[in-house]
This record gives structure tokens, C-alpha cells and sequence, in this order.
């Protein structure tokens, strides 16, 4: 009962003070690949995240060892550290998130593992064009949030005190990785219902090297914002699929109209060239 009421007050506190967390390190045993360290947030409002081996196989049923993934909305990089060993110290594993707070995370995960991954992280979101963003959350401690043109908007009452950067991703691909560019085989985005708009945004990337993509419909997405994401994919030559789970045994549902994407209320799907 006492560790409850603790636990309680601390959960309380990071919804209403804004304060840095430490994190602690965590180990996991993964046949081949051995010992993987990931960097788990203390903050008392985030479950402990786990890597397992089906988790690695989920990213590996659409990557090879060497491919270029690319992770928009990478958090504290619990799914990028799986996409990084993935395609294997030979490939290469972009991380982008303009939450400062979990950026630190992420950088402490890009440390971990050098034998085995090989990720860039950028403190930016991605946007149409290069330019700036309001960050919201609805937490103190913004272990959530999005981006927003808006002040006030859907992401919460918590706003950082300075406005986030924003990247066109083809530009900076083209600019940092002219070399790599075409070995894009992912493109996984969760940004918290920026996802439609990203997905414009990297339009000529898909069109050109056609990677699977895994987004997210947002819970409060409304109907026709869900069946715009669902046209922009599907316009591609995409078909898109539910998954339950990051989980190599994940149940899998074709969507095959776009009013199958109010079937869910918040969910992740990936989309892929037959």
C-alpha cells in the first residue's frame, strides 16, 4: 500500500512539474546477437520498454543487413534500437524526434550497442519545408506531445519554452546521405496525428524508393483526416495492413477500403508495394 501511494505521488508530480529523469541501463539476452543494452526513462509516467527477439523479427520480415531505416518519432528509441540491429552495424539507422526530453534518451541509446548499430539521431521533426514548431504535451514532464504551427493545440497545456525545428527530409537526405539515399527500405513514422502530414511530405521519397512505411492513425484522428492517410497511401500503390503488435507473431488485417481505418480507434499499420 505504501508503494502504491508513492508511486502515485511520483506519477502525480510528472504530470504537473516539468524536471529531467535519469535512466538505468537494462540488459537482454538475444540469441545470436548476445548482450543488448537499452537505456530505459525513469520518468514515473513510462512503462520500462523491452527488446526482444520477436520484436527484431517484426523489422526483419521488411529489412536485410545494410538496408537505411529511417524512424520519425523516434522517443526514447525503443523501436529504433530493433530497426538498428535490424540492418546491423553495416546499415544504417536514422532516429529523428524534436522532444528534447526524450532526445537525451535516445542520444544515451545511440551509445549503446556500437558493435551491433550503427543510428544517427536528430533533434528535429520533419515537416514540409524547413521551418519552426510549437511543442506541446499533456504532461509536465513530456513524456508525450506533437507539434502544432498553433500555440494552443491538441497536444496538451504543457508547451516548451522555445519553438522546435522542423526538416524536409529529402532535402536532408539528399544533403547528408546523397550516398545512401536509395538503399531506403523503412520508413517508420508516430508522431501523434502529424502522421498524414509527414507522409506528404516524403511523398517523391516514396515515389522513388517505394520503402515499406509503418504509421500510426492517431486515436483522435477524425474520419476524414484517417481516410486522407489511407488515399495518400493507397494512391502510391500501397496496400496497407493492422498489426496488433511490434511482434514477429503479430495478427495481421488487410485494409482494403479506406473506412476500414475507422476500425480502430488508435492503431499502427504498415504499408507495402505488392
Amino acid at each position: 500500500m505504501i508503494n502504491y501511494l508513492i508511486n502515485t505521488f511520483k506519477r502525480k508530480i510528472a504530470r504537473r512539474v516539468t524536471k529531467k529523469y535519469p535512466t538505468k541501463i537494462y540488459h537482454f539476452t538475444i540469441p545470436p546477437l548476445g548482450n543488448i543494452k537499452f537505456a530505459n526513462w525513469e520518468n514515473p509516467l513510462v512503462e520500462p520498454k523491452l527488446i526482444t527477439s520477436n520484436n527484431i523479427d517484426f523489422f526483419r520480415k521488411f529489412l536485410k543487413p545494410g538496408d537505411l531505416a529511417i524512424d520519425i518519432g523516434a522517443n526514447i528509441g525503443d523501436m529504433t534500437m530493433p530497426i538498428a540491429l535490424a540492418v546491423g552495424k553495416q546499415g544504417i539507422t536514422l532516429a529523428f524526434d524534436p522532444n528534447p526530453f526524450v532526445f537525451d534518451i535516445l542520444l544515451e541509446n545511440v551509445k549503446l550497442n556500437p558493435d551491433l548499430t550503427n543510428i544517427h539521431a536528430f533533434n528535429y521533426a520533419i515537416s514540409e519545408t524547413d521551418d519552426e514548431f510549437y511543442f506541446n504535451s499533456s504532461e509536465a514532464s513530456f513524456n508525450n506531445g506533437g507539434i502544432s504551427k498553433e500555440k494552443q493545440n491538441q497536444h496538451g497545456k504543457y508547451s516548451l519554452s522555445t519553438k522546435i525545428k522542423g526538416i524536409n527530409l529529402e532535402k536532408f537526405l539528399l544533403k547528408s546521405y546523397p550516398d545512401s539515399i536509395s538503399r531506403i527500405k523503412l520508413i517508420k513514422i508516430d508522431t501523434e496525428g502529424y502522421d498524414k502530414e509527414i507522409i506528404k511530405s516524403i511523398s517523391d521519397l516514396l515515389n522513388k524508393y517505394k520503402p515499406v512505411v509503418i504509421t500510426e492513425c492517431f486515436g483522435k484522428t477524425n474520419r476524414e483526416d484517417r481516410y486522407e492517410q489511407f488515399e495518400l497511401l493507397k494512391s502510391k500503390g500501397y496496400s496497407l495492413n493492422y498489426f496488433s503488435d511490434f511482434d514477429s507473431n503479430a495478427r495481421i488485417i488487410p485494409i482494403e477500403k479506406k473506412e476500414d481505418m475507422s476500425k480502430w480507434k488508435h492503431f499502427d499499420l504498415f504499408a507495402i508495394i505488392e
